[in-house]
């Protein structure tokens, strides 16, 4: 039977072309989703971008017919603008001026002549009342990844037999074919799949308290070249710390993609933050002329950091100061980390507050870090630089697309969040573009992942004990 998806409003901010994304079935848009898209129109982030795509793709198709009455698709179904139904009844407490029990009420209204009616929304409380009004409702997804638990990790546990964990000790390499991998539902060891830049925890299957950590190169077993090396004095306390510390330090030729996914209190940003500035500072100091420093080097400008939830738009607008003033409340984590890295003495670190900020400002003021809104890097191609954006999680698939296709020579993108904290009111942890970005560029030559785990958690004790129990 022929099905008639009724859309929110958000689901054509998420998606605009989710209208014609129904195949041969029925599109209905009550007027109240109309009304609500114009009032995105002048949103400065992607809600108005998409709000006016949307708006030029319902314009196209009015000129083929009548709205009201209903327009054909190319997919074989039909779009028509619901203006009806205002007599069904719903339950006295929903107040008729809200648009979401407007959008309950068409539903009803459809389905009481006896149309297949399905809501598709992202809203999780319209999901739960239509349900209640025993409507069918469905999320909506442009893109999905699997559920977090089965996502790509980047590290997986494997078994090797003595002499060959020997060799590779000896000759710094084994084939990826002698390991294996201890299946729980078998009951038995089996042959791993492995991605390429996939790390590894190699066992000894007499002893598994012996092991190696090792990278899947594409054809060998490989070691790790920079797992004890310490940025900035930073040093790494586990083997996520340790994977994380060789997916950054590798250079933007062979890894200019490094994903890092992870609980809070796991190190992603100061990991990111430190290597990006040892790798710029150490150069910098290196390349001395007449006394007189140039910044950056050979390898990277400057280190550049982003977060999403930073939009520019009118909210922050009304904020006073320059863009830099108007970005620093939201960058506040950053600078906690770099007070950790520009005074590494923890007993000296707090005793001159305003000696420690002048170190992190002198930092900005040359210019080494910059910081910026997302929003900001369309339409730019960025060359040299150490780019991290962190609460990737709260990113679109559609904008991490458009980061990853900004970086420009010798630039390296450092992709940081925690899938367990999204903020964004359309995302979730298989819709967000930091998991969509892992899901899809897993096995690239260029691209290192790696997933953190809670007992990985560093900050403090409380805060280990807090990510497990809370």
């Amino acid at each position: 039977m022929k099905k008639t998806y009724v859309l929110d409003t958000n689901v054509v901010l998420y998606s605009p072309s989710a209208i014609l994304s129904f195949g041969d079935n029925d599109v209905i848009i009550p007027e109240v989703v109309l009304e609500e898209l114009d009032s995105f129109k002048k949103d400065k982030s992607d809600l108005g971008a998409n709000a006016r795509y949307s708006a030029r793709l319902i314009d196209e198709l009015r000129k083929q017919g009548k709205l009201n009455e209903g327009i054909d698709l190319e997919s074989g179904g039909r779009l028509r603008v619901e203006m009806n139904q205002y007599d069904t009844e719903i339950p006295a407490s929903w107040g008729k001026g809200k648009a979401d029990n407007r959008i309950l009420q068409v539903c009803k209204g459809i389905k009481e002549q006896g149309e297949d009616v399905w809501l598709i929304t992202k809203d999780i409380f319209l999901r739960i009342k239509a349900d209640a009004a025993d409507i069918n409702v469905e999320d909506y997804y442009e893109k999905f990844v699997p559920e977090y638990d089965n996502q790509y990790t980047g590290r997986i546990e494997v078994f090797v037999s003595p002499e060959k964990l020997q060799e590779f000790f000896s000759k710094k390499s084994i084939e990826a074919t002698v390991l294996l991998e201890y299946n729980e539902d078998l009951e038995e060891y089996t042959t791993p799949f492995l991605y390429t830049n996939q790390f590894l925890i190699m066992h000894s299957m007499e002893n598994p308290k012996q092991t190696a950590l090792a990278r899947y190169d594409g054809k060998n077993i490989v070691p790790l070249y920079y797992k004890d090396s310490k940025p900035l004095g930073v040093i790494p306390r586990n083997v996520g710390q340790r994977f994380m510390l060789e997916a950054l330090s590798i250079d933007s030729i062979k890894a200019p993609l490094v994903i890092i996914k992870g609980p809070a209190g796991t190190a992603k940003t100061l990991f990111s933050l430190a290597v990006g500035l040892q790798k710029i500072l150490q150069e910098s100091s290196e390349h001395h002329h007449g006394g007189e420093q140039h910044l950056g080097g050979e390898e990277y400008r400057r280190i550049l950091i982003c977060r999403p939830n930073v939009t520019m738009d009118e909210e922050i607008g009304f904020l006073p100061g320059t863009e830099q003033e108007k970005i620093s409340p939201f960058m506040r984590p950053i600078f906690d980390n770099l007070e950790i890295l520009v005074e590494s003495d923890e007993k000296e670190r707090y005793k001159n507050e305003k000696q420690l900020s002048d170190k992190i400002k002198d930092l900005f003021d040359r210019r080494i870090i910059t910081t910026e809104a997302v929003a900001y890097l369309r339409g730019r191609s960025i060359v040299k630089n150490w780019v991290i954006i962190d609460e990737a999680q709260n990113l679109s698939p559609k904008q991490v697309k458009a980061i990853i296709t900004r970086a420009g020579e010798g630039t390296k993108l450092v992709l940081i969040g925690d899938p367990e904290q999204i903020d964004h009111p359309f995302l979730d942890k298989r819709s967000n573009g930091l998991c969509y970005a892992s899901e899809k560029m897993k096995g690239s030559d260029l691209c290192y992942q790696v997933t953190l785990k809670y007992d990985e958690c560093e900050r403090s004790p409380l805060a280990f004990e807090g990510s497990k129990k809370l």
